[in-house]
């Protein structure tokens, strides 16, 4: 069977399919355009999703499951910039759990985001077991005391665990969402980031708010890491990302600023 079909009474042979393909898969013929090199087709749906007149159809991205998106609404630049700004790391969770549903849209929104030649590659484990958590944050400590460079770097959040349980780790959050690749995947930690990000933004929507758990990745992205074990990570897989989820405790009521934008144009 072939990757390309074509509806040659729709197509108007505008040839936007031929330009939008990043591997030039297909070519313009006489009656439209034809596929040349199937192998390198990176089933990123360019092809179907720029057709105007749904003329084109590859069994990789499917037209049957494409989603028509001419009457999605827009934002505007004021808007997008607000909702982009808007996003905050929120570190200080309700004591209420996230529901299993609200979870399982977050990863399926994450895994939509763009990777590196369309290879995605990521995968996650989804982890709202309060108890879990708890000793994963423990566990983690414990790591890092061990750890040459990390115990001194982290040595105040340490002694702060140790000393008074408080969680400057995993910040009781309900939730806990780790991204997960092939240990030989050569991109993976940057298709989680995307990923997560992705994860990141959407949260909002559901009233969630989200937190990169930075310091545990030291312990769970190592490759001697306790964390593999701890939370049943596959054979031949590692931990790419760590990202806590819950209800947040505050809202917050104006956008922050950065450092002065550094920018030029590059001149010859």
């Amino acid at each position: 069977m072939s990757l390309i079909t074509l509806n040659e009474e729709k197509c108007i042979k505008c040839g936007m399919c031929v330009k939008e393909c990043p591997t030039n898969v297909i070519k313009m013929a006489d009656n439209g355009p034809v596929e040349i090199n199937p192998d390198a087709c990176l089933a990123c749906g360019h092809c179907v999703a720029v057709c105007p007149k749904e003329a084109i159809d590859n069994k990789k991205t499917p037209l049957s499951e494409q989603i028509s998106i001419k009457d999605a609404p827009k934002l505007s630049a004021e808007e997008a910039e607000t909702f982009i700004r808007s996003r905050r790391s929120i570190r200080s969770f309700k004591d209420k759990s996230v529901s299993r549903e609200d979870l399982l849209k977050l990863v399926d929104i994450a895994h939509y985001a763009p990777t590196a030649s369309n290879l995605q590659g990521v995968s996650f484990i989804i982890v709202d077991d309060k108890e879990a958590i708890k000793n994963a944050a423990k566990t983690c400590v414990n790591w890092l005391e061990n750890h040459p460079v990390y115990s001194k770097a982290f040595s105040g959040m340490i002694n702060q665990f140790n000393q008074t349980g408080v969680d400057t780790i995993l910040r009781d959050t309900p939730s806990l969402i780790l991204a997960i690749s092939d240990k030989n995947f050569f991109k993976a930690r940057e298709n989680s980031i995307l990923s997560l990000t992705y994860l990141e933004l959407f949260a909002p929507s559901l009233g969630l708010g989200s937190c990169w758990a930075g310091v545990f990745e030291c312990c769970a992205l190592s490759d001697d890491s306790p964390i593999l074990e701890l939370f049943k990570v596959p054979e031949g897989k590692k931990i790419t990302g760590a990202v806590m989820v819950g209800h947040p405790k505050h809202s917050f009521n104006r956008l922050t600023t950065r450092n002065n934008l550094d920018a030029t144009f590059y001149e010859k």
